[in-house]
């Protein structure tokens, strides 16, 4: 094998997912008008990331599979058993003959996050050596906090939040909004909540490690993988990044197409 450096983006793919099935072939409209599919959108936000040096699509779904083809995509065949994202680029990265300094998760329902986020993240990981994952928080402000707090009223999981400590280094992540403030916050005050940022920098021992381990009960209540990590007490760096004027959203329900779609139009992003 030959040894590889650098970095090594992946953008997981499923198609039977069992909140949203077949959500990566979904297609948004842009402020263009053109509809173009959750996957070619998130594939094109991984390609927009400077200083990487392979970025490549990690599917089980001959669908996914000739969909991103046909964009021009690279694209790795990975195992139905794979339970998540986290394990499917620990399988795609394997494949590929490993060796990546770094390998990112960019997720394929986040066709929203900016190629900062990810080039901060991949340099957050590198300025951390202690750490074996990074993984980006962008702090709330009052309309974003209303939103994730709106969904959880209305019993749907809307975004994660995150806690972390000295450091940086996480606490927690949850599906519900944590920390608990009690008190409401104008449109564009900044609050104590950081919603996470779906992505993920791993060194690759402990993304090979990863498969290995059993799911913890947090990840089984919470259904997040990266609480995988902090169960089995690897250090886990959250990185703060910074909206820039963007708008940040992940498809995680169907109700969530218009609002990207909004959001889409609102920015003028095609």
């Amino acid at each position: 094998m030959t040894a590889k450096t650098g970095t090594l983006i992946v953008v997981p793919a499923r198609y039977a997912s069992s909140r949203y099935p077949g959500k990566p072939l979904v297609a948004l409209r842009g402020a263009d008008g053109v509809a173009r599919t959750l996957i070619e959108r998130s594939w094109r936000a991984a390609t927009e990331v400077r200083g990487v040096d392979r970025v490549v699509v990690a599917t089980d779904d001959a669908r996914i599979r000739d969909h991103a083809e046909a964009l021009g995509a690279e694209v790795v065949m990975t195992s139905e058993a794979c339970r998540n994202g986290t394990e499917r680029c620990a399988e795609a990265h394997e494949v590929l003959g490993g060796g990546f300094e770094i390998v990112v998760n960019l997720q394929g329902d986040a066709p929203l996050t900016p190629p900062w986020f990810v080039e901060d993240l991949i340099a957050g990981l590198r300025a951390d050596p202690g750490a074996e994952i990074a993984t980006p928080v962008l702090r709330c402000e009052g309309a974003m906090l209303a939103s994730l707090i709106e969904d959880r009223r209305n019993g749907r999981v809307g975004g994660t939040t995150a806690v972390f400590g000295a450091g940086r280094r996480a606490l927690y992540f949850s599906k519900e909004v944590i920390p608990y403030t009690g008190t409401p916050y104008g449109d564009a005050e900044p609050t104590p909540v950081f919603h996470h940022v779906g992505v993920y920098a791993y060194r690759p021992a402990a993304l090979a490690a990863y498969p290995g381990w059993d799911v913890g009960p947090l990840e089984t209540l919470e259904g997040l993988e990266q609480l995988r990590f902090l169960e089995n007490g690897r250090a886990v760096s959250c990185v703060e990044v910074e909206a820039r004027g963007r708008q940040f959203w992940e498809l995680n329900n169907p109700s969530d197409v218009p609002k990207l779609e909004a959001m889409m139009a609102e920015m003028g992003m095609a």
